[in-house]
């Protein structure tokens, strides 16, 4: 995705109608973002966090660099767009992409911060728990869950009566508890099956 994004950028700042934005620069953003999410996935958790008998998710490194990284990229953008634009007459077609990108970072942030870094997930030998950024709790028995399955926000647990739990794939001990996950789901779709044959 990330090279995608590049080479994207690259194409652009030959078109003639995106030839004065500052694309190249643009495309170095991303290549050194993407290099320092790389570094912080090196030194990322792969154990969840024991407590009193629970295990924990915990946001990495790897979230708190792009929720504050964009929104601190927001602000900065934000604030070129106001001093620069209140000072001296600029193209407008570079202070309107400046304007979009800084609405769309901010935007990350917040959707990275709302659905990672403030979010709960815990889980025992009986349930699972989630708690959102607005203290909404969904509590999963173990014995309800049908499916384990990736999906845009992260991976997804889901249970017969289609109630779902979703956490991001960065999260510490996100891997342990996908891995649980799983192995609780083929458990209880293999006691479905031998449940149904003996009617």
């Amino acid at each position: 995705m990330p090279l995608v994004v590049i080479v994207t950028l690259l194409l652009l700042k030959h078109i003639p109608a995106t030839a004065g934005l500052p694309l190249a620069r643009a495309a170095g953003v991303v290549a050194f973002g993407y290099a320092a999410f790389l570094a912080l996935r090196l030194v990322q958790g792969e154990e969840a966090v024991q407590l009193d008998g629970w295990s924990e998710l915990r946001p990495s490194m790897v979230e708190y660099f792009a929720c504050y990284g964009a929104a601190a990229l927001s602000v900065v953008l934000m604030s070129a767009v106001i001093v620069i634009g209140g000072t001296k007459a600029v193209d407008p077609t570079q202070m309107l992409a400046a304007f979009a990108a800084s609405l769309l970072l901010g935007a990350g942030a917040v959707g990275i911060g709302l659905g990672g870094l403030f979010a709960k997930v815990r889980w025992n030998n009986a349930t699972l728990e989630h708690r959102n950024a607005f203290g909404k709790q969904t509590i999963l028995a173990w014995s309800d869950v049908r499916s384990v399955r990736p999906n845009w926000r992260g991976i997804a647990i889901t249970t017969h009566d289609q109630r779902q739990v979703t956490f991001s794939q960065f999260h510490s001990g996100a891997a342990q508890l996908a891995k649980h996950a799983t192995n609780r789901a083929r458990r209880n779709s293999e006691t479905a099956t031998k449940a149904f044959a003996t009617l």
